[in-house]
């Protein structure tokens, strides 16, 4: 009996450590650096009448603009333009696009989320767009 509690003890510890290192995906903000100059700042002086640097918005409203998912004045969501479709429909044009066209979408909204926030106006480290 001591010893069927005993390695009871053993595995509920074993799983208590393996639930402590599987831990959520931290965003890479260098990568979304990459993604955002590239992807986001190309298409914006292209298509939107400029770029929007990072340090534009607080570390609140960079959140609140990414969970609310509304792009171009609600036209769109934001999530398609972090999308492997996407990626893939520019890939040809776009070498970030193509670089990242297997990252998860929900990586590369990880990335973002960490990106806004350095280099948002309160941030870490505020970023221009260049």
């Amino acid at each position: 009996m001591k010893k069927r509690t005993l390695t009871l003890a053993a595995i509920a510890a074993s799983l208590s450590l393996l639930a402590g290192t599987a831990s959520a995906y931290d965003g890479d903000w260098k990568r979304a650096r990459v993604y955002y100059r590239s992807v986001c700042t190309a298409c914006h002086e292209a298509q939107a009448g400029g770029s929007i640097a990072p340090s534009k918005m607080t570390k609140a409203e960079w959140a609140a603009y990414i969970k609310a998912d509304k792009h171009a004045k609600g036209k769109d969501t934001l999530k398609q333009y972090l999308s492997k479709s996407y990626r893939a429909s520019i890939k040809a044009q776009n070498k970030a696009a193509d670089k990242f066209a297997d990252v998860p979408d929900e990586e590369l909204l990880e990335d973002l989320k960490a990106f806004a926030a350095r280099g948002a106006k309160d941030g870490d480290s505020p970023a221009s767009c260049n």
